[in-house]
């Protein structure tokens, strides 16, 4: 154990304590000689400040004030470690979009100084991106400065849909990554009321001086969170799909809704029921597993899986006058 290390565990075990910490216990949980822990409680006491007095009746040390905290950012190695990995992962994720060397550079700082390295770490992480779709870095700071400030945004936005371009006022609420992709969860003052903007879509951001409006985060939640993937509203229908054995063994434990419910059949095959809303994300996650998954309900749902289907097979195949398929050479 580090001398850093050392430091942060003697407070960690005095600031939990009421009653003082014998000298043989803090020897024992810092893995250290008694002229090893002398020379910590000085350095303490000394160049930290700390408030750490000696009870002889008792026979061990304490904080005679309850409240202190070292001074400036603490933390173990393992902390540093997991702050490096969530750095890394973070940059991965989406590079460019944040600056984030700074925050690195003051990491393996901490590091060094307690005698760590982060070299393999950084070798040893990686993120696989899959479909994602780069927003513009100005943007995306932009639209953050913005959330984070709590002011009101114009933006121009070229719907996908429709390929419309349309300028928006919004106060925005939250950014949203979500499937390797960044999504802006807004109030719209031009439509009244809670829209999500995919960030890449975004054409110009323009902050304003008034202030954004607030939405409790009960009711972004009711909106937003309640329906299917990235579509927001109220869930009006359930989802009920049955999955082959080979397939079940996955989607079992997948997370699909916070409100879904599963059920394992004596055969092995899997039941899923999942509320939604929008069928649009729904139907392409169900067609990505082909023959491995039937649609029992509701029948519109159904219906439009087998029309998605056909639709796919008609690429490859025709249909005779015999009625039979027709391959393609």
């Amino acid at each position: 154990m580090d001398r850093l290390t050392r430091i942060f565990r003697l407070h960690q075990l005095l600031a939990a304590h009421r009653y003082p910490v014998t000298r043989a216990r803090l020897e024992e949980e810092l893995e250290c000689s008694r002229a090893t822990l002398t020379r910590i409680l000085a350095e303490m006491r000394d160049l930290l400040g700390a408030p750490i007095a000696y009870d002889p009746e008792h026979g061990g040390y304490r904080y005679t004030q309850a409240s202190f905290e070292l001074p400036g950012l603490w933390f173990t190695p393992s902390e540093l470690y997991a702050l490096l990995a969530a750095q890394q992962l973070l940059e991965e994720a989406q590079p460019g979009l944040l600056d984030l060397a700074p925050l690195r550079q003051r990491i393996e700082k901490l590091l060094i100084g307690a005698h760590q390295s982060q070299g393999e770490l950084a070798r040893r992480v990686r993120v696989l991106r899959a479909a994602a779709r780069q927003p513009d870095t100005r943007i995306f700071q932009t639209l953050a400065d913005a959330t984070a400030r709590r002011r009101r945004i114009h933006i121009r936005y070229l719907g996908r849909e429709r390929g419309a371009e349309t300028e928006r006022s919004l106060s925005p609420q939250r950014l949203i990554h979500y499937r390797d992709n960044w999504y802006l969860d807004a109030w719209c003052h031009l439509r009244d009321e809670l829209r999500s903007f995919a960030l890449e879509r975004v054409i110009v951001a323009q902050p304003r001086d008034e202030a954004a409006l607030d939405l409790a985060d009960a009711d972004l939640d009711a909106h937003f969170k309640q329906s299917y993937g990235i579509f927001s509203g109220a869930p009006t229908h359930t989802a009920r799909l049955r999955f082959s054995p080979q397939r079940a063994r996955w989607v079992a434990e997948e997370s699909w809704h916070s409100a879904q419910q599963g059920e394992w059949l004596g055969d092995g095959r899997y039941e899923l029921a999942v509320p939604y809303s929008d069928p649009r994300e729904l139907l392409l996650d169900i067609l990505k597993y082909g023959p491995e998954v039937e649609v029992l309900a509701p029948e519109e749902l159904r219906q439009a899986v087998i029309e998605r289907l056909r639709a796919a097979l008609g690429q490859y195949d025709s249909i005779g006058a015999d009625g039979r398929l027709q391959r393609e050479p």
